[in-house]
């Protein structure tokens, strides 16, 4: 009985050491497509390469690893959130990441997430952090709200009414399928009148971008 206890706990201290092995020289390379292995870009006024983890028995992160979370609130958003938004994946996000490292101010990739889940887990290089309650009317005053349009996205106002003509494309991501703060956001933009076409969606947010062994910046809380 002894000998099968001792057994027991060699072959688990085994299967964690297994678990915590960083890439091997048998490890194959492993790039965002056939043609691009990594990604370039300018984060916080810094050069930092995007790419995925190259260890082939990696696996996603404690916090993404989870399937049930209640619902509410934390239900599946739909494919499409709303009429002329756009849905996008991680080789779309990543061509906007290139236009804003390749300086086009007219694009801007916005992390809604609140700042513990930052800190814990990273932003995607070249996003802002933009907390959702940021723009949300019952967490923040009208006027906060007028200036991140304004002095953030590019809006004009003319009167009472908002111009967006020359107001930058947002790319706005969260948690995953499961999370409702970027698509909150989204809807409250549209709904002052943002055009649909200059809204853009990550669907699979940091979830998806985490289960692709996708780097991430760290995040440090102002």
């Amino acid at each position: 009985m002894r000998r099968c206890w001792w057994a027991a706990i060699v072959a688990l201290l085994a299967s964690l050491v297994g678990v915590v092995r960083f890439a091997s020289a048998e490890d194959k390379p492993v790039g965002i497509t056939a043609e691009q292995p990594y990604l370039d870009v300018i984060h916080e006024g810094k050069l930092f390469r995007i790419q995925r983890n190259q260890d082939n028995s990696a696996e996603i992160d404690f916090d993404y690893a989870h399937t049930s979370r209640p619902c509410p609130p934390f239900c599946i958003q739909p494919m499409q959130l709303a009429p002329g938004v756009e849905t996008i994946g991680e080789l779309e996000l990543l061509e906007y990441l290139k236009r804003i490292t390749r300086r086009d101010t007219r694009v801007l990739v916005i992390d809604s997430r609140e700042a513990d889940w930052l800190i814990r887990s990273g932003i995607i290089p070249g996003a802002i952090h933009l907390p959702w309650q940021r723009l949300h009317p019952a967490h923040a005053e009208p006027q906060a709200v007028a200036e991140i349009l304004e002095m953030q996205f590019g809006a004009a106002r003319t009167g009472p009414m908002w111009n967006f003509e020359n107001a930058r494309t947002l790319v706005f991501y969260c948690n995953g399928v499961w999370c409702g703060q970027s698509p909150t956001n989204i809807k409250q933009l549209l709904a002052v009148g943002y055009p649909p076409h200059k809204l853009k969606w990550y669907r699979g947010g940091m979830q998806s971008w985490k289960s692709l062994g996708l780097a991430t910046a760290p995040y440090k809380k102002p």
